[in-house]
């Protein structure tokens, strides 16, 4: 087996391997040479080349995601790694382990004009869970026997082996993005045969928080007494909370649970669309009184981002006397009332805490209930009336996709409609919702196809995948992945947004009007290609789309640009 002749690239390799990390994203480049030949020749990792960086972070976050485990990123120096900071930071608030390697010039040749020259040391610092930054090593020839040489090379060898365990550990402990940062000496291309290196490896140490029956009991005599209890859940990886207690919260008359399309939890009694029982009452006559009805007593929360902006605005105008976040790493007040982080997975705490509990009697759930079973009526009223749109592609959308699909949605309008519909519960959703920004979606939708068994779904706004097309720059995906895009020839969530949509101002700096499609993209990277501007021809091509075939295949829906922003407006109008 080759290996790099430089000890430093060997210890990053083997420690990497010793710490189970099996996929590793590589970027063309020659400084980070060792590297790549480390991971490449080495028969426990799997290697991916994809040139774009910044498409080459998303897609290891993809597979990150799918996987729960580390994937590295491998880079040269210079501009490289700053095209990783958009992944890194969504990695950071997603909690997605994300290992960035990044190869540097030695520190005496910073700032002195040599080229792909930067400043790398902590350059992620505000986004990073952990920044090692490691010290060169000059190989030394056998013929070189100065022993305080030899020693300081001993020294920075233990250095670096140290700062590499403790940033790799981190990524596995917290659940995050770390950043070891390499400085390589040339030659950098050099290999030797069958020479192991052996660094000294420190163990991650995933402690556990539980919570005692004692202090509990105080937020146990809250939650028995409140006879309005509000749970919602965020971004959340399926199967997250076991079912037993989902069925606790489900049972309990006092307590209504929200999920969102990318919660990945179901029960029948669950709340699954938020706007659409927010979004009426903002435009109804008796707003303050329903508001007031549905302000809970508790508010307990778990998982990530929340999507709906309306449930945000609501509880923040409408405080609850106690707001609750299980998390066993962080606690966002995202409604600026938070006064409890309990600091433990979601289900230990409802191990410890249910016992605790008794029911009350209540009539909040059944109230909300009955509003709900309204409002499905008008919903499905309203879809039947409106006229061909955004609203409506994506309405015929859900009832097309198979079973057991992996569902990555993009941001801006497209996660907005999906939260809207009730999905079926066997699809996997997820979307970039750590910063919520377009520019990776499609990259990460190729890294989950990478990673998974299962066939994957891209649902995106035609903004969003241009944005990202390198992203098909990738000779990894597999036949069964599949793109929509919902192209209405701009930024359409623009127009939903307040200000004057009737400029050539708008149109140009807004929602940057275009005529582009896709079809020539879907040709020079061999994806099947479909187009569909109607409610018949979407019909017809969903019915093959997601048939076996020997290639991925795209479809496209144009929709109107100026009836799209209508139609949305009006839904929560009419759903009053």
């Amino acid at each position: 087996m080759k290996y790099s002749k430089i000890p430093l690239a060997r210890n990053v390799v083997s420690l990497c391997v010793s710490k189970n990390i099996k996929h590793v994203v590589i970027s063309p480049g020659s400084r980070n040479a060792p590297l790549t030949i480390g991971f490449t020749y080495h028969p426990d990792i799997k290697s991916y080349s994809i040139v774009d960086e910044r498409c080459a972070a998303f897609v290891a976050l993809g597979m990150a995601q799918q996987l729960q485990q580390p994937v590295a990123l491998v880079c040269s120096s210079g501009s490289a790694l700053l095209n990783y900071y958009p992944a890194i930071s969504e990695a950071f608030y997603s909690d997605i382990p994300l290992v960035v390697i990044s190869a540097d010039r030695p520190i005496e040749r910073i700032d002195i004009g040599d080229g792909q020259t930067i400043r790398q040391k902590n350059v992620y610092e505000n986004h990073i869970l952990y920044s090692a930054n490691l010290y060169s090593e000059l190989v030394l020839e056998s013929q070189i026997i100065d022993k305080k040489l030899l020693q300081k090379q001993w020294e920075a060898q233990k250095h670096n082996e140290r700062e590499i365990n403790l940033a790799l550990n981190k990524a596995i402990e917290e659940k995050g993005p770390v950043h070891i940062n390499v400085p390589f000496y040339e030659p950098l291309y050099d290999t030797v045969e069958n020479i192991e290196v052996n660094p000294i490896e420190i163990f991650p140490e995933i402690t556990k928080r539980h919570y005692s029956k004692e202090e509990l009991l105080a937020y146990a005599e809250i939650w028995n007494k409140a006879k309005r209890k509000m749970v919602i859940v965020g971004v959340a990886q399926p199967n997250a909370v076991e079912q037993k207690f989902l069925e606790k919260l489900a049972k309990d008359d006092s307590v209504i649970v929200f999920t969102e399309t990318t919660s990945n939890l179901h029960h029948e009694e669950f709340f699954t669309r938020i706007d659409t029982m927010i979004g009426p009452i903002e435009k109804d006559e008796n707003m303050q009184e329903l508001f007031e009805a549905l302000r809970p007593d508790i508010l307990l929360t778990f998982g990530g981002m929340i999507v709906s902006k309306k449930i945000k605005a609501f509880l923040r105008n409408y405080n609850p006397k106690h707001h609750w976040h299980i998390d066993s790493k962080k606690a966002y007040n995202t409604f600026f009332c938070l006064n409890k982080h309990f600091e433990t997975s979601v289900n230990d705490f409802f191990l410890e805490f249910f016992p605790l509990t008794t029911k009350i009697d209540s009539d909040y759930g059944e109230f909300w209930k009955n509003i709900r079973q309204k409002r499905q009526i008008r919903h499905d009223a309203y879809m039947d009336e409106i006229p061909y749109s955004d609203l409506k592609a994506m309405q015929l959308l859900v009832s097309k996709v198979p079973d057991n699909y992996i569902m990555q949605l993009a941001n801006s309008s497209t996660i907005r409609y999906a939260q809207l519909f009730k999905w079926p519960p066997s699809l996997r959703i997820f979307c970039n919702r750590g910063t919520s920004g377009i520019d990776g979606s499609i990259s990460t939708a190729a890294g989950s196809a990478m990673a998974s068994n299962e066939p994957v779904l891209m649902v995106t706004g035609d903004l969003s995948f241009f944005y990202d097309s390198n992203a098909l720059w990738n000779k990894y995906l597999p036949s069964n992945f599949r793109i929509i895009i919902l192209n209405n020839s701009g930024g359409g969530i623009f127009r939903i947004l307040p200000g004057n949509k009737n400029s050539e101002n708008f149109e140009s700096f807004f929602e940057t009007v275009h005529d582009l499609k896709a079809e020539q993209l879907a040709k020079m990277y061999n994806f099947g290609y479909k187009a569909a501007s109607s409610e018949t021809e979407i019909s017809e091509s969903l019915n093959t789309f997601f048939d076996a075939s020997g290639r991925p295949k795209i479809l496209e829906i144009f929709t109107p640009r100026k009836v799209n922003d209508k139609v949305l407006l009006e839904y929560f109008s009419y759903m009053k």
